[in-house]
């Protein structure tokens, strides 16, 4: 099955990407790993999209999904994909099918914005161990103190309120139109995400047999 996976930042898709790839044993394909991959291994289209991003641009969408396409000839995604990241405009949509990626399903992870800033905006981590807290969800024992190394907890600029709201308006304006795109085609499924991960779990599993 070959999948997308929607949501705004902060909705979950990682964690139910994950879920979905040891439900149906196939990888997720992020874009912006397959971009460093192939930035990495030095190929063709990698040194086209360096050459972009030398230059402080944005990598074109043609190049972008060439680098997919080029990703999913291998191996590991003869029985399907989940592609979290990309599309994000219409445009890009458009490319994809014109580039001949075939796309099952649509999963959508629908979560209000307050809850998402709520989630977002309580995140601490530890800039030293890497070990990642919640105001209100995972606490550490001594306030603002990492559980396992001890050094500060600190909010990422991207966990800021002003700076997750800004993004979430991006995702309104930009990404949320392609649920229109999906429901149109006959490929969209949309899940109510659950305060409760496994909840939403069971919600997505279930999208995938309806």
């Amino acid at each position: 099955m070959n999948l997308i996976l929607l949501g705004a930042p902060g909705a979950g898709k990682g964690t139910q990407a994950e879920v979905i790839s040891e439900h149906l044993h196939i990888p997720t394909i992020s874009t912006g790993n397959i971009i460093r991959e192939a930035l990495k291994s030095g190929t063709e289209l990698g040194q086209k999209a360096k050459s972009f991003m030398d230059s402080g641009a944005l990598v074109p969408d043609e190049i972008v999904i060439e680098i997919i396409k080029e990703r999913l000839t291998e191996d590991d995604c003869q029985n399907g994909f989940i592609l979290d990241g990309f599309p994000r405009t219409i445009p890009q949509a458009e490319a994809l099918d014109r580039m001949g990626v075939q796309i099952d399903r649509v999963i959508d992870i629908e979560v209000a914005d307050d809850v998402i800033a709520r989630r977002v905006s309580g995140r601490r981590v530890c800039l030293a161990c890497g070990a990642t807290y919640h105001l209100d969800y995972k606490k550490s024992k001594v306030e603002g103190v990492c559980d396992k190394c001890g050094d500060t907890l600190v909010q990422r600029k991207d966990d800021h309120p002003d700076t997750v709201k800004e993004r979430l308006q991006v995702y309104h304006d930009q990404t949320e139109p392609l649920k229109s795109y999906y429901e149109a085609a006959g490929k969209l499924k949309i899940v109510y995400g659950q305060e409760e991960v496994k909840d939403t779990s069971a919600l997505v599993l279930a999208a995938l047999e309806g």
